[in-house]
């Protein structure tokens, strides 16, 4: 018998389906050793000597798989086939050497980059040794974030006091950096105003067409060549006194072929675009459909490995997707050669395949009833992706129109449309940036010296927009692009700074909090190298080298921790009147906003003062230097320039003439419709939008909550979006949906339904047995999972079942009794008394 190590209790199911009599296929449970928490656990002067240890959770599927290879001759370690795999394997092979369980048995690693029958067979028959050079990667990556985040964060305690910035890391720092980066852009942005002149012409037989003015006075028109409405009515003016005719007319051919194959990085954005996944959520899809459901009597894996740099398919999966292709559409939509594609990312690592469906010819409707609706829509653009790379290029027929004046000012006007001649790869599959311009823009039957007369001329104003914030697919794509982190990576990062509370997110996208700014700023003041871009992606590229048997893991530590420690002592020593002042260097255009010609470092109060930022125990403030004569303070992250406790004015509501304003209260910041009284209305702001994104329209927007979605298409229940004591949610008949990441103010009924579905779903989940109706008010009497096990659900009540006592040996009327029970225990009853601490010797 030989035994075989997999990380997942799923996967280990699948596989010993495959392997049957002979083999004993148990889980590990994902890493089952890590350096502990706590300082020693890298030692630098000790030839960085690593000390891990056997997390507690580890030691019973450990103890299981050393059991099973006491009657077994083999041990076979089938983990995940990348660094973090590799180094598994290498981990539960030191833990059964160290407990006497491997003996003299022959010790196997295998890899395959599918769960399927034909490629773990094939796996099976080539075995081969654990690659060090992984395992050594991987150890100089855990070493590398160690040392950093363990060295760097007692730092952030002393310099930043507080401030919350308890920790900082190799990557996340630069993912942060990103996002603060991307908002003082946006807040240092400042709109220009330009103005665009549209014709609505039409032929001699009554054909309609639109142009724009290209060209004016004998010159080309540039962006903001009309910059006012003054230029753009003149130039209207020309376009209205002139006689148009067709100068020009050029017609071609374009072609547009399909995207590769997901790579991790562009699944994750891609499901973000379209599904509105998270890239945790959309990692976790595809780890359950990697590891396979069963289909047909046979548990089977449906995509390849998930993470992955490749946009390389095998060319047996090439084969048979055009197969595939040619039955499904015909020869016309099959290219006469198989296409090819090359990974554009920086220090790509392409050891494994594009992620692609293991079998073609598993379809997404065939699919649907096996697997949950969120699975089914992620496998669903998988497999249609993997497909649409083989197919035919879509081709269009694009025409532009030059049109030319004839009267005595020149003007130029331009008109182009697009036909689609023939949709080759998008009759199956549209990326999501495609599916906003596939419509048609098409143009009468035009000749050249054509008259065209002249309908409407329209002047149109418009203002140059700042870049939109990152939103995770844009920061996964911004990371890709500079060859920072890796496939693994991506949602572990961003779900650090959100659970760290760096950032907030506001309709999807990311906005730095105070303490990530503070953050970002301590650490490009004095850790500057330590956030390049270019420096991180050499760490990476070094950590390939290491992979690759180039490069000497622990020379690569030497290099790094002889600068980072010089620089790390530096910062030790320095007082945090410097450290205060270095940060307002960096965030002086934030908290010091200029306020037209007036100095805005300049006290409001006393007028002579300045104004300073300071670190205090409950964290930053600005204060005046005159300071104890004057006392003025404000927060340097309130969004005017004002006391962060006064109000702030947004205008008066149209309906009633009150005044609206903004406030930050003991509770966080909320808006106010009215002068503070009982008369007057208040909502507090969500945590997903923005304090400075707050305006009148959004202010009575929350004012004028609850608001209707819509009606539920099955229940016809109307549903309702409004901001309650938890924050936003959505109220469907007596059911709440909290809302996490939408914005409450424009949420539609789609999403709606489907995050009422999918609590339905998890509340589904959770229902052991329906017991029946209460006599008092017919609502349900349900055993449910509880946190500590089975309990008796009636509403908002639960009662936890006596000891010994079966979920299945509960009736009915034995649950009423617990529930009467529980609604007549005091309250408090049952709670842990809150220890005293003890005196100490000395007391």
């Amino acid at each position: 018998m030989q035994v075989v190590v997999v990380e997942s209790p799923a996967k280990a199911k699948t596989i010993g389906k495959y392997l049957g009599e002979g083999y004993t296929v148990l889980a590990s449970y994902g890493h089952v050793s890590d350096l502990p928490s706590r300082n020693g656990s890298v030692r630098p002067d000790d030839d960085f000597d690593m000390t891990f240890e056997t997390g507690s959770k580890a030691l019973k599927p450990l103890g299981e798989i050393a059991r099973a290879l006491g009657k077994a001759e083999a041990l076979v370690l089938a983990t995940d086939p990348d660094r973090e795999g590799e180094a598994i394997a290498w981990h539960v092979r030191n833990w059964l050497d160290d407990n006497g369980a491997t003996g003299d048995r022959a010790v196997k690693r295998v890899v395959f980059n599918e769960i399927t029958r034909e490629a773990v067979t094939e796996a099976m028959a080539s075995p081969r040794d654990i690659d060090m050079d992984l395992v050594n990667a991987q150890l100089a990556r855990r070493a590398l974030d160690y040392l950093i985040g363990f060295t760097l964060s007692p730092v952030l305690w002393q310099k930043l006091p507080g401030c919350d910035c308890r920790s900082a890391g190799r990557v996340q720092s630069v993912a942060l950096r990103l996002i603060c980066e991307r908002e003082a852009e946006i807040e240092r942005f400042t709109p220009r105003e330009y103005w665009t002149v549209d014709a609505d012409l039409a032929t001699g037989g009554g054909d309609a067409l639109t142009a724009r003015l290209v060209r004016l006075g004998g010159g080309k028109l540039d962006k903001f060549d009309l910059a006012d409405e003054a230029a753009a009515n003149d130039a209207a003016r020309v376009v209205r006194e002139g006689a148009f005719t067709v100068e020009n007319i050029e017609q071609k051919e374009t072609r547009r072929s399909p995207a590769a194959p997901f790579t991790t990085s562009t699944l994750q954005q891609e499901a973000s675009r379209r599904l509105k996944f998270g890239v945790q959520k959309t990692m976790s899809l595809a780890q359950r459909l990697y590891e396979g459901r069963d289909i047909g009597g046979e548990a089977t894996g449906l995509i390849t490995y998930m993470r992955t740099d490749s946009v390389v398919m095998s060319r047996a999966a090439i084969g048979e997707a055009r197969r595939h292709v040619g039955a499904m559409f015909g020869a016309s939509y099959l290219p006469e050669k198989p296409r090819t594609y090359r990974t554009k990312a920086r220090n790509a690592q392409e050891a494994h395949e594009a992620i692609r469906p293991t079998d073609f010819g598993r379809t997404p409707k065939d699919m649907a009833r096996h697997l949950e609706k969120d699975e089914a829509r992620l496998y669903d653009i998988i497999w249609k992706r993997a497909l649409a790379s083989q197919m035919e290029s879509a081709r269009f027929h694009q025409t532009t129109v030059d049109i030319s004046t004839t009267g005595r000012e020149d003007a130029g006007l331009r008109a182009s449309g697009s036909v689609m001649l023939f949709d080759g790869f998008m009759k199956l599959y549209r990326e999501a940036s495609d599916e906003d311009d596939g419509g048609e823009r098409r143009l009468p039957r035009l000749s050249r010296d054509e008259p065209l007369g002249i309908r409407e001329v329209r002047p149109e104003q418009h203002f140059t927009e700042p870049p939109p914030r990152l939103n995770e697919a844009t920061l996964v794509r911004r990371l890709e692009e500079l060859g920072i982190g890796r496939p693994s990576t991506y949602a572990p990062i961003i779900n650090v700074l959100k659970s760290k509370e760096y950032v907030t997110l506001e309709a999807r996208r990311f906005r730095p909090a105070d303490r990530g700014r503070l953050l970002v700023a301590f650490l490009e003041a004095f850790f500057r190298t330590y956030v390049e871009y270019d420096f991180t992606a050499n760490l990476e590229r070094d950590l390939d080298r290491i992979s690759s048997g180039n490069a000497d893991w622990k020379a690569v530590l030497r290099e790094f921790w002889d600068a980072f420690d010089g620089v790390i002592r530096a910062t030790r020593d320095l007082d945090i009147r410097n450290i205060v002042e270095a940060i307002e260097t960096v965030l002086e255009h934030y908290i010091f906003p200029a306020e037209g010609d007036r100095d805005p470092r300049t006290c409001p109060s006393c007028e002579t003062g300045r104004l300073n930022l300071r670190l205090g125990k409950f964290g930053p403030f600005i204060g005046c230097t005159r300071w104890p004569e004057c006392r003025y303070t404000k927060d340097p992250f309130a969004r005017d320039g004002g006391p962060a406790d006064e109000p702030l004015h947004l205008g008066d509501d149209p309906a009633t003439g009150q005044p609206v304003t903004f406030q930050v209260g003991k509770f966080g910041p909320y808006v106010r419709s009215g002068e503070a009284g009982p008369d007057s209305r208040t909502v507090s702001v969500p945590r997903t939008m923005a304090a400075a994104a707050i305006t009148l329209e959004k202010a009575l927007g929350l004012l004028a909550l609850p608001r209707d979605v819509g009606a539920h298409p099955e229940t016809g229940t109307l549903i309702q979006a409004g901001v309650g004591r938890y924050g936003p949610y959505l109220r469907h008949g007596r059911a709440y949906v909290n809302i996490d990441d939408d914005d409450v103010l424009e949420i539609g009924l789609n999403r709606a339904v489907a995050l009422i579905a999918e609590k339905g779903r998890k509340a589904s989940a959770s229902v052991l047995r329906t017991l029946g109706e209460h006599p008092a008010d017919k609502e349900a009497v349900e055993i449910v999972k509880g946190r500590y096990g089975p309990c008796v659900r009636h509403k908002r009540t639960f009662a936890t079942l006596p000891k010994g006592t079966a979920a299945d040996d509960v009736t009915l009327e034995a649950a009423i009794e617990l529930l009467a029970r529980k609604k007549k225990k005091p309250a408090g009853a049952g709670r842990h008394k809150r220890r005293t601490p003890r005196k100490s010797a000395a007391g």
